[in-house]
């Protein structure tokens, strides 16, 4: 009997993506490399950041919060998907820097007030999941117990304008949409299909060249999905990525160690990407010759 495989698994095929891209090494005249990374006038030691993530106290108590004091303690910055006002409060006062995306509610007055929130709070950025505006595949038009809708172009200008902080576009996986991020004025696009939102998705990796010649480097372009090592995150660098985004692979030490667990797992995927610069003649995060990269 043939083996029952989920063609469509759009982690399947991401991870399949970057097992393809194979690396040269550079040895002579390498040095010794620097993983800093700057964004939106702040430094961290990595570009390696904790993708926006939700309902963590389902794996640790305060879940959201101990994952923050992680990423903190590694130097890393931290996002925040769907949670109440308190939980934010609490990140911010764990003293990480945070970047909080929410959701596309039916109702813009939600929106607004939680752009005006993460301001007050002194968030790093705010955004939008606009892969969310449908739901998801189970429960149309809902999430979190609220209901989602569709975002036009105006209402994306429209909170773009709400606030002072950088608004960032999470859930982009075209061209089409990348124009429209630059039309809209926001300051950030995260290259995304939440982990396999769709079936077939296309690899953001793969989508990622393609959005950078369209942007410019107008501003910061990141990456989640299927980042789980180091290697995953030189190759997302080396396409020209400013950085990327850690999911699902933070669950096991947090529930384990909680925040140091957390710490533990930056620090080591960090020093994996450091390793691959290193080996790669690649000094800096931002210095990352793309021709280190190979196809199969």
């Amino acid at each position: 009997m043939a083996e029952n495989i989920n063609t469509g698994d759009s982690e399947r095929i991401t991870r399949e993506y970057f097992d393809s891209l194979l690396v040269e090494m550079r040895h002579i005249d390498s040095v010794e490399p620097s993983t800093e990374f700057t964004v939106y006038g702040k430094t961290f030691a990595t570009p390696v950041m904790m993708a926006a993530l939700s309902h963590l106290d389902r794996t640790r108590t305060k879940g959201m919060v101990e994952a923050a004091k992680g990423f903190r303690a590694a130097g890393a910055l931290a996002w925040s998907g769907m949670g109440d006002y308190t939980e934010l409060e609490e990140m911010r006062a764990a003293g990480a820097e945070v970047i909080k995306i929410i959701k596309p509610h039916q109702d813009n007055r939600e929106i607004f007030k939680k752009l005006e929130h993460a301001e007050k709070v002194g968030c790093l950025g705010v955004g939008m999941d606009i892969d969310h505006q449908f739901g998801g595949k189970n429960k149309w038009y809902e999430a979190g117990g609220l209901p989602m809708a569709p975002k036009s172009l105006n209402e994306i200008r429209e909170f773009v304008k709400a606030t002072k902080l950088p608004f960032i576009i999470k859930g982009v996986l075209s061209e089409q949409d990348t124009y429209k991020c630059l039309d809209a004025g926001v300051q950030g696009i995260l290259v995304s299909h939440h982990h396999g939102m769709v079936d077939y998705a296309l690899p953001p990796l793969r989508i990622l060249p393609k959005i950078l010649q369209i942007v410019k480097k107008q501003m910061p372009v990141f990456v989640d999905c299927g980042i789980t090592r180091g290697m995953d995150a030189f190759k997302a660098l080396a396409l020209g990525a400013d950085a990327v985004c850690l999911g699902r692979v933070i669950l096991g030490p947090l529930a384990e160690e909680g925040a140091e667990g957390v710490r533990k797992l930056i620090e080591t995927i960090t020093h994996e990407l450091k390793w691959a610069m290193a080996v790669t003649g690649s000094p800096q995060i931002r210095r990352i010759d793309p021709k280190v990269l190979w196809e199969r």
